[in-house]
Parts: C-alpha cells; sequence; structure tokens
C-alpha cells in the first residue's frame, strides 16, 4: 500500500494484538490469519514478500470453507492496539508490516518507545465497504456466524454504544446461539452470572454496581442484569419443527438486524479530540477524546471514555472539510458543519476535530459517497424502482434524547453562526479566531458541502 493514498487507510480505534506477521522470510514461513473470535488459521506460503492480500484471503475463505462471494463480505485486516488497516487484494501484507513504524508515526500519536515494539497481526474480518443491506440476504450458515462474532465484539467491546435494555435482547439471541434452547434447569441465575460478560458490555455492567455498592450491607441481595437477560431469553421460543441450523441462521439475521439500526454499524473508526464546552466562570475547558466512526451511512462522533454518542449525522445532513497543520507536532483538524438551534433560532453550528487522522477521515467521507452512488445506481436500474428526489430545503433538526444512540449536542464546544445575505454572521462568539474569520480574510469559505442529490441514499 501506498500510504500517501489516505483512501487506502480505514483507521479503526481499539482492537488487540492477538499475534504476528513473522519479520523473517523462511524458505516455507507460516502465516496466523485471526478471526475475531481469537481462532487461527495457520497458512504455510511459498513466498511471503510476494503475496498478496487478495492470495492469502482466498486461502482462508477456503480453509472456512466459505462459498466465493465471501470475497465481497470479508477483507484481511492488520491489527494492533494502536491501528487497524483494511488492505486491498493488491496489497502485500509483509510490505505493509515493515512499513508498520512508519504509519504509526504519521497516524497516532503512539509513543516512540511503542512505535518501536508494535507489531501487527493479521485479521479476517468484515469489509467495510460491504453495504449492511446485503447481509440479510446471505444464506449461508458459515458467513452469518462470522458477522454475527463481529457485531457481537463491537457491542461487548463499546466499540457501538447502546442502551442496556437493547444489549439485553442482544444478549438473549447471543445466549440462544451458544448455549442452545433456554432450558429452565440448566439456565439459572448463578449459571449466567459466570458468562454474563460473554452476552452484555462490560462497562455497562459496572456503571450499574457503581461506587455506592461497596456500602451496601452483607448478605444483602445484588439484583444484576443475569433477571433481566434470562427473561429475554426465556421469550425466544423457536418453531419445534423448524431444524437448529435454520433456527441459527434466524437468530444471526435477528441480531444483525438489531445492530443495523445503529448508524455506526460497519464503520472504520478513527481517533480525535474535540474542545470541551467551558465549564465555569474561570474558561477552564481542555479537550475530550473521541471515536470518529464513518460508515456508508454517515459519521458518528462518539465519547471514548463514556461510550456514548455525542453526534450522528447522515451524509445529506452534513458538510464537512479537512485543514492541515504547518506545525508537525499540531493535529490536522476535521470540520464537521450541521444544523442546529442556538437561543431558540436555527443556526449552523461547526464542530472542530483535531486528529492526526483527519485526512483519511476526509478521504473515507468522499469514498463512500462516491461508493454508495456507484452502488445505487445500478441497484436501481436492476429492480426498476423509481427513487423518490431528495429534499431540496434544510437539513433536518437534530433531536436530544436521554440515550446513548442519541445526539449531545449540549456537550459539544461548536462554532454558531448564521448567514446574512453574502455574510456569515456569528452567534455567542466563543472564540478570539475562528474558523470563517480566517477564511473570510481570504475570500469566500472554501469547506466542501454535501451535495444532496438522488445519488446519496444511504447504503
Amino acid at each position: 500500500m501506498d500510504p500517501s493514498e489516505p483512501r487506502n487507510v480505514l483507521e479503526v480505534s481499539g482492537g488487540s494484538q492477538w499475534g504476528s506477521v513473522s519479520s523473517s522470510v523462511a524458505r516455507h514461513p507460516e502465516v496466523l490469519v485471526y478471526l475475531v473470535n481469537n481462532s487461527v488459521i495457520q497458512i504455510s506460503v511459498d513466498s511471503l514478500t510476494s503475496l498478496t492480500a487478495g492470495e492469502l484471503a482466498r486461502t482462508v475463505r477456503e480453509a472456512l470453507q466459505l462459498p466465493d462471494h465471501a470475497q465481497e463480505i470479508f477483507s484481511l485486516w492488520l491489527i494492533s492496539p494502536f491501528l487497524e488497516l483494511q488492505l486491498k487484494p493488491k496489497h502485500l501484507p509483509y510490505k505493509l508490516c515493515r512499513q508498520w513504524p512508519d504509519l504509526l508515526y504519521r497516524f497516532t500519536k503512539c509513543p516512540v518507545d511503542d512505535i518501536v515494539h508494535d507489531e501487527p497481526s493479521l485479521q479476517f474480518r468484515k469489509n467495510v465497504f460491504f453495504p449492511k443491506g446485503k447481509e440479510l440476504q446471505i444464506e449461508d450458515e458459515g458467513i452469518l456466524r462470522l458477522l454475527y462474532e463481529e457485531a457481537k465484539f463491537n457491542i461487548l467491546e463499546g466499540r457501538y454504544p447502546y442502551d442496556m435494555e437493547d444489549c439485553l435482547r442482544l444478549g438473549a439471541l447471543a445466549c440462544r446461539i451458544e448455549l442452545g434452547a433456554f432450558d429452565q434447569d440448566q439456565h439459572s441465575p448463578a449459571f449466567i452470572r459466570e458468562k454474563l460478560d460473554s452476552f452484555l458490555p462490560t462497562h455497562l455492567c459496572k456503571k450499574h454496581g457503581g461506587f455506592l455498592a461497596a456500602f451496601r450491607p452483607r448478605g444483602a441481595k445484588q439484583h444484576g442484569y443475569e433477571e433481566g437477560l434470562l427473561e429475554s431469553f426465556r421469550q425466544l421460543v423457536d418453531d419445534a419443527a423448524r431444524e437448529e441450523s435454520e433456527a441459527l441462521k434466524l437468530h444471526y439475521r435477528a441480531y444483525l438486524e438489531k445492530c443495523h439500526l445503529l448508524l455506526y454499524y460497519g464503520s472504520a473508526l478513527f481517533t480525535g479530540e474535540i474542545d470541551k464546552p467551558v465549564q465555569s466562570f474561570l474558561h477552564r475547558n481542555g479537550r475530550k477524546m473521541v471515536t470518529i466512526a464513518i460508515s456508508l451511512d454517515g459519521v458518528s462522533v462518539m465519547d471514548s471514555k463514556e461510550k456514548c454518542v455525542l453526534l450522528t449525522l447522515c451524509f445529506h445532513e452534513l458538510s464537512w472539510e479537512y485543514t492541515s497543520s504547518e506545525e508537525e507536532d499540531t493535529d490536522d483538524i476535521l470540520w464537521l458543519e450541521f444544523d442546529g438551534e442556538e437561543g431558540g433560532a436555527v443556526v449552523n453550528k461547526l464542530l472542530k476535530i483535531y486528529s492526526k487522522q483527519a485526512e483519511l477521515m476526509s478521504g473515507m467521507i468522499d469514498y463512500c459517497i462516491d461508493f454508495n452512488s456507484a452502488f445505487e445506481t445500478p441497484l436501481a436500474q436492476d429492480t426498476g424502482a423509481a427513487k423518490p428526489p431528495r429534499p431540496k430545503g434544510k437539513r433536518g433538526k437534530l433531536k436530544r434524547q436521554n440515550s446513548v444512540v442519541c445526539n449531545r449536542i449540549q456537550q459539544l464546544s461548536t462554532i454558531d453562526y448564521v448567514e446574512e445575505g453574502k455574510e456569515i454572521k456569528r452567534v455567542k462568539p466563543k472564540r478570539a479566531a475562528s474558523f470563517f474569520t480566517r477564511q473570510l480574510s481570504q475570500g469566500p469559505a472554501s469547506y466542501s458541502a454535501v451535495e444532496v442529490t438522488e445519488t446519496l441514499e444511504q447504503g
């Protein structure tokens, strides 16, 4: 991969280092490829240096006995705790491993000591550009199982924030898939409690206990989530006439369909920071670590610590621009513009995201829009259905709700403005200088707005 091509690099925060690609070339080197469930596929190759990701992925599919059309559903990734890259079929994994320190230096804030010692592993997982609308049409049980395991991993790790009531529903489906049909004698609260972190996100379960849990009287019953999980599990009733294989496929699809409600399902994840709102008369703010999720549907900004959504927008609801920093130690910036309210008036809001991956994020947005356009045009021709025109008016206003999956605009420090003729008027200025004043001194604002056209439907 040429690291100068931002669209070739799909960043995802988090992850684990389960193994490595050998840096030495033996006569018949062994390559280890990992699945999300930590199982490993060991492959013997003739030439490691010339082996492409496409050739290696084909060998993995054969080992897993997946049908040919799985090649568009899954890709090879290079994974480490600091960086995750989706590889194109033409890429050379060995070459990328040799370039890994350079990639870490360019796209992360990884300490020098970690850059020297970090080594990526190969993982076989979902292709970011496979539309989720096509997932539910899959009939192969092996493919559905891999998609389910990856979705479950992202739910449990908090990479896909979800409310507990929804996680209980997903956890019940996972219980049915992995434990079989509900058995009252076997599936007791004590049995489920020991396996709770296999079905529910650990960070949500920990929040339930909290600091005050230590002051409960000894012997007092501590109500956990196992009762709610068991009740949801009990309510899953299978058709007695349906074979187990068909029942499993039904539950795989149900799990995926529930995850599809999240805009950030199937996203590439990036890391960055945003300004915190001023919290006191001393005007102390600082920055907040965030995860930026970009999928074929849109862009989401999530609190990395609290595992909740701060902002989520479809592509037709936002405009964006990437600006590079002239100083090496200063982060680049991705600007997101969207509609909002301030004091009851409709305003445009501008969110400033600091990140060494800003260029990658801007390129990813461009690529997703181009991909949607290319994918949906032939789809409409095949179905013969006329696509309804998109509204040409203002973007929809964002709603504030009490849920981890809904926008928390009050927790964002944004630049607010309204347009009056050819001038841009700031609303309650929060900084001495801004993106717009800087741009206006050079001429009209040059950020690229997404044109709302009928080719930008969600994937």
